[in-house]
């Protein structure tokens, strides 16, 4: 039976993290097994950075955003040595298995101390919901609510002015922030890294907008795609609409998690630790219609996130 888990966080924070911890946890210690959480992530881990939970440790932080135990860039966990270094310290404690809570790049890690004889189970905290073969990542749906608030916001002063806003979210390579909340905020036209960028093709439908005698305008766009200060320039020089940008930044991070990340990181970590329980490793959780499934990392490597055509669609319908 195990006797000892450590728990981190690595990457970006996410709202929900903190329920995720506080679940492994609480997890842990109704089963009798010692549980660590261990800070700023694989560099703390390297460094020895544990602390040993209690039944007093976890309290109060289900609603709190961002992660108790920090995070940390440490790109020299890449290094076998490096790895094997903190295998080491984990020894020192006791430190059986890890609960890993974080996005692709941490999942990178705990395959790798899997491979080495650490049992590692990953969980998918990232707002971008950019992991394939899950429907929501922890911290996406208090993200996109914070990025609905905003619009929302937005749009008051937009009308009032007769003005066209750009709002640029964060999301990189998956637009899920952008297409959810501009369907949720009524934008008139959402640009992801999916959609791809024509600017004369947004130039168009915003001066056919105008023409329409329609008195405001909402464009959501990914960050990386372009220049949104510059684009509102080209896009009020072009079609005569007095033209915003507003870039969202690190507000989309912070905040209070919603109800459903709350749940959803709650259950994801109670299952990790059974799953750790039974000896498994190298498996990463999802959520595929309401049910946390697991699957090895390594599969999920090969898989590319899948990207709802339809929610595009009906975007087009109601604009």
């Amino acid at each position: 039976m195990i006797k000892s888990i450590g728990v981190l966080t690595s990457g970006g924070d996410a709202p929900g993290m903190n329920a995720a911890i506080r679940a492994v946890a609480r997890t842990c210690l109704n089963k009798g097994i010692d549980v660590y959480g261990i800070m700023l992530g694989y560099k703390g881990l390297h460094e020895g950075q544990f602390y040993k939970f209690n039944r007093h440790s976890t309290r109060n932080i289900i609603n709190v955003g961002g992660t108790i135990l920090k995070s940390a860039r440490f790109p020299e966990f890449k290094d076998p040595a490096v790895r094997q270094e903190a295998i080491d310290q984990m020894r020192k404690v006791g430190i059986e298995a890890l609960v890993v809570i974080g996005g692709d790049g941490s999942y990178h890690g705990a395959l790798e101390l899997t491979k080495m004889g650490v049992n590692c189970i990953g969980l998918p905290g990232t707002i971008d919901n950019d992991i394939p073969d899950t429907d929501y990542t922890i911290g996406f749906d208090t993200c996109l609510n914070t990025i609905v608030e905003a619009l929302d916001r937005l749009r008051d002063t937009s009308g009032s002015h007769q003005r066209c806003t750009i709002l640029e979210v964060m999301g990189r390579t998956c637009g899920d922030l952008a297409v959810n909340a501009g369907l949720a905020t009524g934008a008139e036209i959402v640009i992801t890294s999916e959609t791809g960028f024509d600017e004369e093709k947004v130039i168009e439908r915003l001066r056919l907008s105008k023409a329409s005698d329609k008195k405001h305008a909402i464009v959501v766009i990914t960050e990386h795609i372009t220049d949104v200060h510059e684009l509102a320039k080209r896009i009020e020089a072009a079609t005569g609409f007095e033209t915003r940008a507003n870039v969202l930044g690190h507000l989309q991070r912070g905040g209070s998690p919603s109800a459903r990340d709350r749940i959803l990181a709650t259950r994801m970590g109670i299952r990790a630790v059974e799953l750790l329980e039974e000896g498994q490793g190298g498996l990463c959780l999802g959520e595929l219609n309401n049910q946390i499934v697991a699957e090895p990392i390594l599969d999920l490597f090969d898989h590319k996130r899948k990207v709802d055509e339809g929610i595009y669609e009906d975007i087009l319908k109601v604009r």
